[in-house]
């Protein structure tokens, strides 16, 4: 955290000192465009054009070139071109090098402000502060998973519409074993990130292992909206495929545990999905050799 804000302040004073960049160098740019202007003589060379035109205008008037109305015509012309080009050249006085140096401390403070209240609002402060939380548990000599939900539950406190909160506390309330924490803390995700499929799946497998593996009304209504969202999700395939095993009912068991092994992505949990596939099959084949005796 302290490496960040030092980060931070680098960078501000790197754009700070770019942002005092124009002041530093305003007597230089002034007395620049001073010794610019006293050596420019577009407006003298412009006058002296105008003379010689003007000059040898009136020598073909005397000449009889041109009769009075021509000159004055021409003349007109010549005063015409030499107004135009004494506004184009015309140049404002310049102001002092540091006229405008009030609005370098405004600027920069205005800089350090919007840097301050942007960090706040979209930056990753809350983040931060849960995973300094998590570093300073995980550096404590003797510091047990408790203590890490302790702390968690604390920045729960402080940060409550943080989803990485409650995404951290539902599995740890699990691991520690407080499925009824772990229960809300899920739900509370569900609130801040919306009803997600793969959030929906493991609240209905924490719901479904606490009802002792049964499909209670509650349990139920999840599955049938998860699947009504992703008729693959595989959580809720192998829930249902757990409830049809303990009921007895292998072959729909099988079924359901094929479905999901498709959609597993960890092999772990697809191995246990095998594994599963194949106590049901043998239940089922012995379900059906029992039968066949019974029958005999």
């Amino acid at each position: 955290m302290t490496m960040l804000w030092l980060s931070i302040g680098t960078l501000l004073l790197i754009a700070l000192w770019f942002l005092s960049l124009p002041l530093r160098r305003a007597r230089a740019i002034h007395d620049w465009q001073q010794r610019f202007e006293a050596d420019d003589h577009a407006e003298a060379q412009n006058l002296a054009v105008y003379e010689r035109r003007l000059s040898a205008l009136k020598s073909a008037r005397d000449r009889g070139e041109i009769d009075v109305a021509r000159f004055e015509e021409g003349r007109h012309e010549l005063d015409r071109n030499l107004l135009e080009d004494t506004e184009a050249h015309r140049r404002m006085p310049l102001r002092r090098p540091l006229s405008g140096r009030l609005m370098i401390p405004l600027v920069i403070t205005a800089v350090m402000a919007a840097s301050m209240i942007g960090y706040r609002w979209l930056g990753a402060d809350g983040d931060l502060a849960l995973h300094a939380a998590q570093q300073d548990v995980l550096n404590t000599p003797g510091a047990s998973m408790k203590t890490l939900v302790g702390r968690l539950e604390e920045e729960a406190g402080t940060q409550p519409d943080n989803p990485k909160v409650w995404s951290l506390l539902f599995p740890l309330y699990q691991k520690i074993g407080q499925p009824g924490q772990a229960i809300d803390a899920l739900e509370r995700l569900i609130e801040l990130e919306g009803r997600r499929v793969d959030l929906l799946a493991q609240l209905a497998q924490i719901k479904f292992f606490v009802a002792g593996r049964s499909l209670t009304d509650e349990v139920h209504a999840l599955i049938d909206e998860i699947l009504d969202k992703d008729p693959r999700e595989p959580t809720a395939l192998g829930i249902l495929g757990v409830e049809a095993f303990d009921d007895g009912r292998y072959e729909q068991a099988i079924n359901y545990w094929r479905r999901a092994l498709a959609g597993f992505e960890d092999s772990a949990s697809a191995e246990a999905i095998r594994k599963g596939i194949a106590v049901a099959e043998q239940r089922l084949e012995q379900s059906a050799n029992e039968a066949g005796l019974v029958v005999d």
